[in-house]
């Protein structure tokens, strides 16, 4: 090229401006449409919020994204026709739930509550999330009869409404910390009570075995953007952040920070909605838009694998899942993260919201030896201090995430913002698991969105009628889900404050009848008296 010539501009049909999963799932299936895709990346590698690294001390290890589950028929079905399989997570023993610096043994989702009233206060607490959830619909939670009124209450003011224990409060703050890497404080109600029922419900997001965290990919998460990226053969540019977005009448144009532009006849954006604050658009965004941009930060996490010379804790009779209740642990959630023919030992521990905050300043040496301390004395021994390798990611600190696992909504903001996370921009359309509207936060919601930006596309284009632009994927026939069951006593056991108001009027009752039947003992005295 000679010198002063412009480079020649790069035309293509789409181009997708992000190169994870959700990204790559829709140039996957519009280059099985026919169209010439390109995707542009700004780091130097594809995946996005899942990373899969390798090495001797581990083979490989998944850093970002890593679990499956039943119902997420969508990445099972991709993983499937790539090649990549899954294999069950360890939980053939024992979980452990630690609160109060005691180790408590259980099996289930949840721990149990030997007190009667923090059980009832348990049980309450789920059946309310349920059932307040059923009220909010997938894929329009602004229409929901309470939207509002529950939009404008943090999730710290609706544990403090439902819950009346300590315990119970408690619970529900982590419970609200592992699901979506956040406080209570700093959520809106209706965005989680969203959150939590497009996943299937309290028990479904939060088990391992038939829920959420059930299962992980043979080598590796990464390896399902890996071979999209290889079947794209040369049309994902690495390196490429994109800083700039035009609109015409007849196309798109597009500029990356490098100097290079690209032209195609549409765009799909696949960033997390606050990253792309960074770029400039012309014609600008719309308002609703670019004022919703502004208001969606991401959860913060720091994901820490420790490995062991052995699986000790399988043989003290604990599977690895250990539930953390303690203010000076770093780890609020971990699972066993040893292979699954028994090599490389390790387990996986979640640093997560104001705890990553917290711990970020600290050196990695200095993470890892507060981490074994509270595995020592959860598991009850010292054997948990001696890892012979460790390893860990900061999310908070990518700058082309901001953050895992997902974007969240502050109060106030999902019951007006949220409308607008799908709505097209004229040429540009919008994907990124944020907008799924199943297993949003996920992997699986990563590839529904990303495919149904692609059919948005497909659709403008004249290629496939609206009916087809939402697709329902069959259930996975290797990861078939049980159906999640109420008993009878979960769904019909008093709330704490019902019950004492029972035994409140059981009271007065028994009092009055005492009352009544003194009054009677009197006046039948008095009459055989008179006789």
């Amino acid at each position: 090229m000679d010198k002063g010539q412009k480079p020649e501009i790069e035309k293509k049909d789409v181009i997708v401006i992000g190169g994870g999963l959700s990204g790559l799932s829709a140039a996957k299936l519009l280059k099985e449409s026919g169209l010439n895709v390109l995707v542009l990346e700004a780091r130097d590698r594809v995946g996005g919020r899942t990373l899969t690294v390798k090495g001797p001390e581990f083979q490989y290890v998944d850093l970002g994204g890593a679990y499956v589950g039943p119902t997420q028929n969508s990445i099972l079905r991709l993983a499937k026709e790539l090649g990549v399989k899954t294999h069950l997570v360890n939980e053939k023993e024992r979980l452990i739930h630690y609160y109060k610096g005691k180790t408590y043994p259980f099996r289930g989702p949840f721990p149990p509550a030997w007190n009667p009233i923090v059980y009832l206060d348990y049980n309450n607490l789920w059946r309310t999330l349920d059932r307040m959830g059923k009220e909010i619909p997938a894929d329009a939670p602004w229409t929901a009869q309470h939207a509002t009124q529950w939009d404008n209450m943090t999730m710290k003011e609706l544990i403090d409404k439902h819950c009346w224990t300590r315990t119970a409060k408690n619970f529900a703050t982590l419970f609200v910390n592992v699901n979506v890497t956040s406080e209570p404080h700093e959520v809106s109600a209706l965005w989680f009570l969203w959150y939590v029922k497009q996943c299937g419900g309290t028990k479904r997001i939060f088990s391992t075995s038939n829920g959420g965290q059930e299962r992980k990919f043979m080598g590796g998460s990464g390896q399902i953007s890996e071979r999209i990226a290889d079947r794209l053969k040369g049309n994902v540019h690495l390196n490429q952040p994109v800083i700039k977005l035009l609109q015409t009448p007849a196309g798109v144009c597009v500029e990356t920070l490098t100097g290079n532009k690209y032209e195609a006849a549409y765009a799909i954006s696949a960033i997390p909605p606050g990253l792309s604050m960074s770029l400039h658009y012309e014609p600008q965004l719309p308002p609703v838009r670019n004022q919703m941009i502004q208001r969606v930060p991401m959860g913060s996490i720091i994901k820490c694998m420790m490995y062991y010379k052995r699986t000790f804790w399988r043989e003290k009779g604990y599977c690895g899942t250990m539930m953390i209740e303690d203010e000076d642990s770093p780890i609020s959630m971990t699972l066993d993260d040893t292979k699954p023919d028994g090599s490389y030992p390790c387990i996986m521990g979640f640093v997560l919201a104001r705890k990553a905050r917290d711990l970020i300043n600290l050196t990695k040496d200095e993470r890892k030896k507060r981490i074994c301390q509270i595995y020592a004395k959860v598991l009850g021994t010292n054997e948990a201090l001696h890892p012979v390798h460790y390893e860990e990611k900061d999310w908070c600190e990518e700058q082309y995430s901001g953050g895992c696992y997902t974007a969240y909504f502050p109060p106030g903001t999902f019951c007006q913002f949220s409308r607008v996370l799908r709505e097209p921009f004229g040429r540009l359309f919008f994907a990124g698991t944020e907008t799924a509207t199943r297993w949003s936060g996920y992997m699986d919601g990563a590839v529904q969105a990303g495919e149904r930006a692609g059919r948005e596309v497909l659709h403008a284009m004249g290629k496939v009628s609206q009916s087809k632009i939402w697709k329902e994927d069959v259930e996975s026939q290797e990861v078939p889900a049980e159906p999640i069951t109420t008993s009878f006593l979960e769904e019909h056991l008093p709330s704490v404050p019902a019950f004492l108001t029972m035994i409140g009027v059981s009271f007065a009752f028994i009092t009055t009848a005492a009352a009544l039947g003194s009054g009677i003992l009197k006046t039948n005295s008095r009459l055989r008296l008179f006789h």
